[in-house]
């Protein structure tokens, strides 16, 4: 039951994070495709820069909405399957990774969507608050020092391994076995990983010193 309960996580996240609000929004508001302006990016960033705060507003909402239902509902499911005996953090890491590759690469969209970041601080808000918070403060201080938010993002999802790591072990210190904690520090690996190549335009731009500022004067040409 327990791989059961992982197979449904995994599909059930992909397809909630298929479901792109920047995307959505965009459309129905401003009868445009998001991914057809400024760096073609359908996510929260380009969404503001070039179709305002309204749209950017609803998109962030939404993109927050569909990680915690993955993860939340994945988790019932699971505790009906087993009898409430399954890891749920490990069921919600499954249902995470689904929902950021769904974001990435949509069902609904021609497989062609996001860069994952709303969706993983949705999923470590549902996974555990604490970690949401944590990384929320390390994106915070980056983006305040470099006004980069793409170099903000990277660097905020690359600690969340070690978040994850040091909270387990020392915070909830005797609740996990090292090999739980270890196992749930590599899923939260593989969520980073994809977070972090989605965003390979970014890092080139970052290089080369061509990429945006946060506040820079949108960009509404494609």
């Amino acid at each position: 039951m327990l791989i059961l309960a992982i197979l449904l996580a995994l599909v059930l996240g992909y397809l909630c994070g298929s479901f792109n609000s920047a995307i959505t929004t965009v459309r129905l508001l401003k009868h445009e495709d998001v991914r057809e302006f400024g760096s073609g990016n359908a996510g929260l960033t380009n969404t503001l820069r070039c179709f305002g705060k309204l749209c950017a507003l609803l998109t962030l909402i939404g993109d927050l909405t569909k990680g915690v239902v993955a993860v939340l509902l994945s988790e019932l499911i699971a505790r009906a399957l087993t009898g409430g005996t399954a890891d749920l953090f490990l069921i919600g890491c499954f249902a995470g990774f689904g929902a950021v590759i769904g974001h990435v690469f949509p069902l609904y969209y021609s497989f062609k969507g996001g860069k994952g970041v709303l969706v993983g601080v949705s999923i470590f808000l549902a996974l555990d608050w604490r970690m949401f918070l944590i990384l929320i403060g390390i994106f915070a201080v980056v983006l305040a020092v470099s006004k980069y938010v793409s170099l903000s993002s990277i660097v905020a999802a690359s600690c969340a391994p070690v978040v994850t790591f040091v909270l387990q072990m020392f915070a909830d210190a005797g609740k996990w076995q090292l090999s739980d904690v270890l196992i749930h520090a590599g899923l939260i690996c593989g969520i980073v990983a994809v977070i972090i190549i989605s965003h390979h335009e970014n890092i080139k731009r970052l290089k080369n010193g061509t990429e945006r500022k946060f506040g820079e004067k949108k960009e509404r040409q494609s």
